[in-house]
């Protein structure tokens, strides 16, 4: 595509027609349209070259296929223009003619306006009608609490398969930010979810197979049509509402609120040149639709709720890297909901300009390039923004009513196990943990978690370690620096003996002061039992 060539105009969202489907759900089981097989299908190396986005080495293997999911995945999901003979085996209960009635397919455009396409993914096919796809149309496969899903996702097609750069009405597919949220979100059975910014819909999906009710909104008419589609698709009932952030859920409380909002932060150029993308740019200054966002969400968490949210937050002060976070969150704490904010990632204006002029489809090949990432650059200037968070924004309101605590954390690992139930369960200890002081503390009996291991480093020879590291093998895979009082005290937490008894018991072998290593060590165990290395 030149890179003068204007953007495409997204075609429409597909059509919610039952009986075709109720078809295509037909076709796709009948074809095993789903992940695993199309792992087989195209290999190990395949596979893997399409996960990073390199279709070259899927479509070498499936230009071979005259298996019907090959057809579907070079269709639908790789952009190939391909025989109508050949979809239309693919697709035998719905047709050619269905499949363009709910907006999945059209006739191929023609080169030349007096003759067919020359060449589709099968060599040349001069005087052979062909077809295209209007949509991305993608095997979803995950599980959670309630055991294993493979669903059908439709979305924009994406620029895997377009080659151009992304319209700013785009609808988004399955992609990490929508694994990532799905994976950190708890999957406790509630009555009422809010799926807020839903796009195509994953989230609410995921939800209602642990909720009573869910509602999904967004701002996007063509991301709720895809959304409707999708639920449809695969059997899911869901509410959905279109409007801006909480206007659509005005005075109503949930359960769980789970949010991938729009929270990239783009430059506000006034001009055609730098206009927002709807799907990933809420079309404020800065990062200050979190901000909105956060100020106004606390009146809908009902007592126990939890919120679970993606950002992205300014960082102009080196010293406290959470203070846009702590300035948005200052009205929730006064409403007594309880936040952690967890940094997972970092960059520097340069860096997060271009991942997200990448993430639009425009590369350093592009005219547009160098005034775009001029733009971001002169946009973070203009408010001395030295780096960029990238992280989770948890929120739960207690039952009981006291002011909202808040926990700030720099936390790049993952270790193994659910970090959903992970980060649930930490919510929760920060909870139990505010009503403990350090005299009830002590008189609890802690376990150490089983994934917790001791982990000394020794110059050669040496008996005495020079440095002793508490490491947590679950949840985000912390190491914790400790003294011997401390890696002895955890040591013998098994919960038979209290805190208290502990700390004593390890004072006497060591001929320590009592009190003055209580002093260190309550804290030290309070911390690790927010953490869900220490179970109380």
């Amino acid at each position: 595509m030149p890179a003068t060539a204007p953007e495409p105009a997204p075609a429409a969202a597909p059509t919610v027609l039952t009986p075709e489907i109720e078809a295509l759900g037909t076709d796709l089981r009948e074809s095993r349209y789903v992940t695993e097989h199309l792992e087989e299908v195209l290999g190990a190396v395949a596979s893997a070259a399409l996960r990073r986005e390199d279709a070259a080495p899927a479509r070498r293997r499936l230009a071979a296929s005259t298996d019907p999911a090959a057809t579907l995945l070079s269709l639908f999901v790789l952009g190939e223009t391909l025989p109508a003979a050949r979809v239309a085996a693919a697709l035998p209960t719905l047709g050619l003619e269905g499949a363009q009635r709910l907006g999945l397919l059209a006739p191929a455009d023609r080169h030349a306006a007096d003759g067919p396409d020359e060449r589709t993914a099968d060599g040349p096919t001069a005087g052979a009608p062909s077809v295209r796809a209007l949509v991305d149309l993608a095997p979803y496969a995950a599980e959670d609490d309630a055991g294993p899903l493979h669903w059908w996702i439709a979305s924009d097609l994406s620029e895997l398969a377009t080659g151009a750069p992304l319209s700013p009405e785009h609808v988004l597919g399955v992609g990490g930010a929508s694994l990532t949220l799905a994976r950190i979100t708890p999957r406790t059975p509630v009555g009422r979810v809010l799926d807020l910014g839903c796009g195509g819909g994953i989230q609410a999906m995921h939800a209602s197979r642990h909720a009573e009710h869910v509602v999904a909104t967004d701002l996007s008419e063509r991301a709720l049509a895809f959304a409707a589609f999708n639920a449809a698709l695969n059997g899911i009932d869901l509410d959905l509402r279109r409007g801006s952030l909480l206007e659509p859920v005005a005075g109503e409380v949930f359960d769980l609120v789970v949010s991938n909002p729009p929270f990239v932060i783009t430059p506000r150029a006034g001009d055609d040149e730098h206009d927002p993308w709807t799907y990933r740019d809420g079309g404020r200054a800065g990062d200050t639709l979190l901000a909105e966002l956060l100020a106004q969400l606390p009146a809908h968490l009902a007592p126990g709720a939890s919120a679970v949210m993606l950002g992205n937050w300014e960082i102009a002060d080196e010293e406290d890297g959470f203070a846009h976070p702590r300035a948005w969150l200052e009205s929730a704490l006064a409403d007594g909901v309880d936040a952690w904010v967890l940094q997972r990632d970092r960059e520097d204006p340069a860096e997060y300009a271009g991942t997200w002029a990448r993430d639009g489809g425009i590369t350093p090949r592009d005219h547009r390039w160098d005034a775009l990432i001029d733009a971001w650059l002169e946009d973070f200037a203009s408010r001395a923004v030295e780096g960029i968070g990238f992280g989770y924004l948890l929120l739960r309101r207690p039952d009981a009513g006291r002011r909202g605590l808040l926990r700030t954390e720099l936390a790049t690992g993952t270790g193994s196990g659910t970090l959903s139930e992970h980060l649930a369960a930490s919510l929760a200890a920060l909870d139990r943990l505010s009503a403990l002081d350090d005299e009830a503390l002590a008189a609890t009996r802690p376990v150490r978690a089983e994934d917790v291991v001791e982990r000394r480093h020794l110059t050669p020879g040496q008996w005495d370690p020079l440095l002793i590291e508490l490491v947590q093998g679950a949840g985000l895979a912390r190491t914790v620096p400790a003294d011997q009082a401390l890696a002895a005290t955890v040591g013998a937490l098994d919960g038979t003996l209290t805190l208290g008894q502990v700390i004593a018991a390890v004072c006497a072998l060591t001929d320590a002061d009592v009190e003055e290593t209580r002093a260190r060590i309550l804290p030290a165990v309070r911390e690790l039992a927010l953490t869900g290395m220490v179970a109380l």
